[in-house]
């Protein structure tokens, strides 16, 4: 069984920086892709960044390119996300997910494995 944990949400201002990690387990994680989806208030989940496993490829929202940075540490199978110049839209439940495959899948629907979140805020 998959299981995903995420953690490093807060409260923070603008401009200001935090670090998502998700500490994946239950399987062999080499064949799967990562995604960081997040969700405000009243709205869809978003797409904000996909990561393979296999090779660390990345791929960004156009509203968090160059700001955030996914990674991942294989020997943790932990995946991260460092957000920088943090932006108030940027507010939401941040969750990770994963899918098996290595396509980029934008849609929340297509994955199937989904972490409890984590509240990221911040103020103006």
């Amino acid at each position: 069984q998959v299981q995903l944990v995420e953690s490093g949400g807060g409260l923070v201002q603008a401009g200001g920086s935090l670090r998502l990690s998700c500490a994946a387990s239950g399987r062999t994680f080499s064949n799967y892709a990562m995604g960081w989806f997040r969700q405000a208030p009243g709205k869809e989940h978003e797409f904000v960044a996909h990561i393979r496993w296999i090779d660390g490829l990345t791929t960004y929202a156009d509203s968090v390119k160059g700001r955030f940075t996914a990674s991942r540490d294989a020997a943790k199978n932990t995946v991260y996300l460092q957000m920088d110049s943090l932006k108030p839209e940027d507010t939401g439940v941040y969750y990770c997910a994963a899918r098996y495959g290595s396509f980029i899948v934008y849609n929340a629907p297509s994955w199937p494995y989904w972490g409890q979140g984590t509240q990221v805020t911040v103020s103006s």
